[in-house]
């Protein structure tokens, strides 16, 4: 059962001819007593009988359209605000999130979110994950991407999407050619990693000393561009998530495995904070852009 099928439905109950409910519908007069006879037939009843040139609406057709009245009315009422709410939606739109997914993910997202909302003013917040959910839970954000807190808190974490971390080195570096590498053939590797007191650092030492590997830590930076700019100057690799990298003939992004460092960016809200009309828009094209970037992974896999 179709929406088009209470409408017309319902305009053949309040004219009660074929005609005048077809011009209402605008629908020819066949296609409307097809649609009919398609609806009787899924209920299982007649909801009109055909008296010569009459139509009479039957006992089972006066039960269901007190139902189908409100029914398409509740819909109607649905689409009306959702109708006037994209169309006036203002306001800001505040969005912490941390530097990785502000490299490519979020940019895209708020120009699309733009395109259609132009009369809401965004302001992006590039934070450390703690810092978003202090943020959040002092009401200062609407909404933050980041990876799962640490601690405890008041905050929902609705995941996104899963991505693999990988190792990234320069076109001319010793390991450039590899398909694949394992944790354990990074050990004593130089590189540039993260400072510890990021989450995706700690992750990282987890997954070497699950695999008894120990690098060697050159140097730490606190930013993708920085270590990357190590990346191109030095015989050392760096370990990002590929969301983070912009397309750089330059540079050659390896798979890694036995363990394959993986995270979990999500979606962060506050419980205790309703989320506005434009939050709640951004959060709806988060999810369905999280979605296409699964499905697009699914397929190159």
């Amino acid at each position: 059962m179709e929406l088009r099928h209470l409408r017309y439905f319902i305009a053949l109950a309040g004219s009660l001819n074929f005609t005048r409910a077809a011009e209402r519908v605008h629908v020819t007069q066949s296609t409307l007593s097809h649609q009919i006879r398609q609806l009787e037939d899924e209920i299982g009843q007649r909801l009109f009988d055909r008296v010569g040139k009459r139509v009479v609406i039957t006992a089972a057709g006066e039960t269901f359209l007190a139902y189908a009245a409100r029914a398409l009315r509740e819909v109607d009422q649905g689409l009306s605000e959702l109708k006037q709410n994209a169309a006036a939606m203002t306001g800001e739109l505040r969005v912490g999130t941390t530097h990785t997914f502000n490299q490519r993910f979020i940019p895209d997202c708020v120009a699309r979110f733009l395109q259609r909302h132009v009369t809401v003013k965004v302001i992006i917040e590039e934070l450390a994950a703690d810092q978003i959910a202090a943020r959040l839970e002092a009401g200062q954000l609407d909404l933050g991407v980041a990876y799962r807190p640490e601690s405890a808190s008041g905050l929902q974490f609705e995941p996104l999407f899963n991505e693999e971390l990988v190792l990234v080195v320069s076109a001319s570096h010793p390991l450039a050619a590899r398909k694949r590498i394992r944790m354990i053939e990074l050990h004593r590797e130089p590189l540039v990693l993260l400072p510890a007191s990021f989450s995706t650092r700690r992750l990282l030492d987890e997954c070497f000393a699950a695999a008894g590997a120990e690098p060697n830590v050159v140097a730490e930076a606190n930013t993708i561009a920085a270590m990357l700019g190590m990346v191109a100057r030095l015989p050392v690799g760096a370990i990002a998530a590929p969301s983070a990298l912009a397309p750089d003939p330059a540079l050659r992004l390896i798979p890694m495995e036995s363990p394959t460092p993986m995270r979990t960016p999500g979606l962060l809200l506050n419980r205790e904070q309703p989320q506005t009309p434009p939050g709640r828009a951004f959060a709806a094209l988060l999810r369905k852009r999280a979605m296409r970037a699964r499905q697009g992974a699914a397929r190159g896999a």
